[in-house]
């Protein structure tokens, strides 16, 4: 497979060459024999030699997209969590080269396993956001579709997690830079002055026009680095640009002769804060307006570096909606579109209408909140400030957009106010989200129920005025990464019975829909499933400390830690079964290890308030031995994608237990399900969509619906009331009000307990908790019959045809992008 597909690519690595290859990389490059090179030494030596196979294979691909002259994606989002990339790129090149690097890395005397652990995962995410941006760009090499992404290369990305002696959530700077990072390509090609600051010089031109310059600005650099992306069993390799600041004149040399120090690198230190970390923490002014400029200093280097590929292939700016689909990955590159109006109308003298025309064919954009707080506006003092050539540019917009408004509204001045771009309410602020909708062709959802209430919510006047910019596509997880590579035994044991063609088309193993009904089948994939838990059990033990039992039911909800996720309502579930343990120690108890994992945004206290207290119930609850073979809670710090990786294969119950309405999609519900996890969860996000696939009989439905939450908000919440109707809940609230599970001070639990017992806590965890309970007793009921339960855990996974991001990134460039694969 490999020599084949690498024909006329300048192919370094054939099969059989791969040991030649690492020594070669090893004495000519790192200057090491394998007798005296380190485990770190031999990680060096193999990435180099995979990564320059992809590098031939890249410029085969330009070259091929290039003579094809085709349309192009360009993916802008501030979050990509692509994982680890050298056991994915031997993968996507030739699943056997896995084994043979296994066998070489073994002759040279050094353990495969113990090397491709070097690698530290990017920071370049926080959760699915992320992670949805690098399976699409997996899916989009593997599909052959000409595309690049761009984000930002976070110098410490997001934080390392560890957990203090109180349960708290520590943050500390990510290193995952701190060593040459072998799979990036620095370019030099590919820098940009980025402009923050200045003032609007307006000049009259011959013939009565006017011209504005944006003058006297306070200038950045923005320096590309590339990273590879392969397609699976496929030639394609696109790429993942992503920015770093410099200052233009980084060492200011009298300054540090006259003994200014700190003065001599003051402007290299504030370009580089534009890429130091992700999300900067925004409870201050000082990361609010960080935050801000990161956001503008990412869309502009991305926009003037997809102009500059477009002129370089010697086509106009007139057919860039046929030779370009730029796609923003939420609202954070919004400021893509005044910039790019910007660039069109200020820097190449193109008429409004026809810029403007142009770019609302460009741009799409992909909304993933429903939240109407999470929906982000930016202060119009901020533009005045950093970017007032752009807030001229979004006044105009909104201007011409409000005549639009008048002539469908006529005369109701509350849908002019409702749908401006421009907010009034609180403090005069420029709505991203509706400048998205107006700026783009193309306004679509990731779930069914989502897109059907984000027409019918956020987004409802515009969906009046637009209602063919709306559409669905719903998230998809590429099934290379998260069981081709998560899941080697169960990969092979599909391989065995289907052939590898699921690899690249899921729908495949829905052809095994007859196994779960074959009890060898079953038996098999008991056997591996078990096999995944001792391999978690063995990472809880060296994370935490933990001795937790592979025969107990894994039990785990591991996503951003965010109330409306609801990890509260698991850890009141795991409090009340823990007191029913200690109540009837002697029943037939279905032995239960709960696990959670997560970070909390730095400045968000009650999502690190609710982690303290799962960490501290944890404690109390692994030391009683009344309860030390019954029940055990972990909480696993430092969440990331090869953490991921071990939890998704060992899973038996998947916890998707938002408030129904508010999860736009999920992805961890499609990686776990696919992994043979059943699901508990409510009718939110994409779990409906898994239910229909999967058959209503196999997952766990609990709770409210989207529509009967939204009734019980406006008929009134009493959550008081429902604690007073359930001794059991209000035992368990009594425990955390009363300090049972506090280390030190208990202020943060009284704050949870305060906030769940709120008439307005606007994610009714309480609402569902009976509901809830009576779900997990059917979990406890199924889990008591072993084959019954393996037979639903093998009904999921073959029920995930549909859940590829393959799937995804097809109706995406059908409905959306109209691009087309290149062969």
């Amino acid at each position: 497979m490999l020599n084949d597909l690498t024909q006329g690519a300048g192919a370094i690595l054939r099969r059989g060459s791969l040991r030649a290859a690492i020594y070669d990389r090893l004495t000519r490059s790192l200057g090491k024999e394998p007798d005296t090179a380190t485990p770190r030494d031999i990680y060096d030596a193999l990435s180099m030699a995979v990564r320059e196979e992809l590098s031939a294979r890249w410029l085969a691909t330009q070259r091929r997209v290039a003579r094809a002259r085709v349309k192009r994606l360009c993916y802008l989002s501030v979050e990509f969590l692509p994982g680890r990339s050298l056991v994915n790129a031997l993968s996507s090149l030739d699943s056997e080269l896995i084994d043979e690097a296994r066998a070489a890395v073994a002759s040279m005397g050094h353990d495969f396993d113990a090397v491709i652990a070097l690698e530290v995962d990017p920071g370049l995410g926080n959760g699915g956001l992320g992670r949805l941006a690098a399976c699409f760009l997996d899916s989009l090499a593997t599909l052959q579709y000409p595309a690049t992404g761009y984000g930002i290369r976070y110098d410490y990305g997001i934080f390392t997690q560890s957990i203090d002696t109180n349960g708290a959530q520590r943050e500390s700077a990510s290193t995952w830079l701190r060593l040459h990072n072998v799979w990036e390509t620095p370019r030099s090609d590919a820098r940009y002055i980025v402009r923050f600051g200045g003032r609007v010089l307006v000049t009259h031109e011959v013939g009565g026009s006017q011209r504005s310059r944006w003058v006297e600005t306070q200038d950045v650099l923005a320096v590309g680095f590339d990273q590879l992306v392969p397609g699976n069993r496929s030639p394609t390799v696109n790429h993942l640009r992503l920015w770093s600041a410099r200052a233009l004149q980084p060492f200011h040399i009298e300054d540090f002769n006259s003994g200014n120090y700190s003065e001599a690198v003051e402007d290299q230190v504030a370009a580089k804060n534009l890429s130091r970390v992700l999300y900067p923490d925004d409870s201050t002014p000082q990361g609010k307006e960080l935050r801000f400029k990161q956001q503008y200093f990412f869309v502009s280097a991305s926009i003037q570096d997809i102009l500059a590929t477009h002129l370089a292939e010697e086509r106009t700016l007139e057919e860039l909606p046929s030779a370009l689909a730029v796609q923003m990955n939420d609202t954070h590159p919004t400021l893509a579109i005044p910039e790019l109006m910007r660039l069109l109308v200020d820097q190449y003298d193109m008429r409004w209408a026809q810029a403007w025309d142009i770019c609302r064919n460009v741009f799409g954009y992909t909304n993933h909140t429903l939240m109407p707080e999470a929906l982000e506006t930016w202060p119009v003092n901020f533009f005045e400030r950093f970017l007032p050539r752009h807030l001229e540019i979004i006044y105009r917009i909104n201007e011409e957009f409000l005549l639009e408004v008048e002539k469908r509204f006529k005369g109701d001045d509350a849908a002019k106010t409702m749908l401006s771009i421009i907010g009034e309410s609180h403090g005069r602020r420029v709505r991203m989200s509706h400048l998205a909708v107006v700026g783009s062709h193309k306004v679509n959802g990731v779930a069914k129920l989502h897109s059907e209430l984000m027409q019918k919510t956020i987004f409802s006047g515009f969906a009046s005025m637009f209602p063919g910019r709306f559409t669905n596509v719903t998230n998809g997880i590429t099934v290379r990464r998260w069981l081709k590579q998560s899941n080697p035994l169960l990969s092979r044991l599909l391989t065995e019975r289907l052939g590898s063609a699921w690899e690249n088309d899921l729908e495949e193993i829905e052809r095994l829909r007859w196994a779960a009904d074959d009890p060898g089948f079953r038996a098999l994939f008991r056997d591996i499933k078990r096999t995944n838990k001792i391999a978690l059990a063995e990472e809880v033990d060296r994370r935490t400390g933990i001795d937790v039992s592979v025969d107990s039911l894994f039990d785990v909800q591991v996503k951003r830690i965010h109330e409306y996720k609801r990890q509260l309502l698991n850890i009141l579930y795991v409090i009340t079964r823990y007191n029913r343990i200690k109540a009837k120690p002697d029943e037939h108890w279905v032995p239960r290890t709960v696990m959670f994992a997560g970070k909390a945004a730095p400045g968000y206290v009650m999502a690190k308030a609710i982690i303290r207290l799962i960490n501290n119930v944890s404690t109390v609850i692994n030391q009683d031995p009344v309860t030390l073979t019954r029940l055990k809670c972990v909480f696993l710090p430092d969440y990331d994608v090869s953490l991921a990786q071990t939890i998704m294969p060992a899973a038996d119950l998947s916890q998707q237990i938002s408030t129904a309405g508010m999860e736009a999609s999920g992805t961890g519900n499609m990686k776990l399900a696919l992994n043979g996890a059943l699901t508990i969860g409510t009718l939110d996000g994409a779990n409906i969509e898994i239910k229909d696939s999967v058959g209503e009989d196999n997952i766990f439905i609990f709770g409210m619906t989207a529509d009967q939450a939204s009734r019980r908000r406006a008929d009134g919440y009493r959550p008081g009331e429902l604690v007073k109707a359930n001794p059991e809940l209000a035992q368990t609230l009594e425990m955390i009000r009363g300090g049972a599970f506090s280390r030190t001070d208990n202020e943060y639990g009284q704050m949870l307990v305060n906030r769940l017992i709120s008439d307005d806590e606007p994610f009714l965890v309480l609402a569902d908790f009976e509901a809830y309970c009576a779900a997990q007793e059917r979990v406890d009921a199924l889990y008591r019959q072993p084959e019954e339960w393996s037979r639903r855990a093998v009904l999921n996974t073959v029920g995930m045809g549909p859940f590829s991001s393959d799937r995804s990134v097809r109706e995406y460039a059908e409905r959306i992008w109209s691009i087309r694969s290149v062969i």
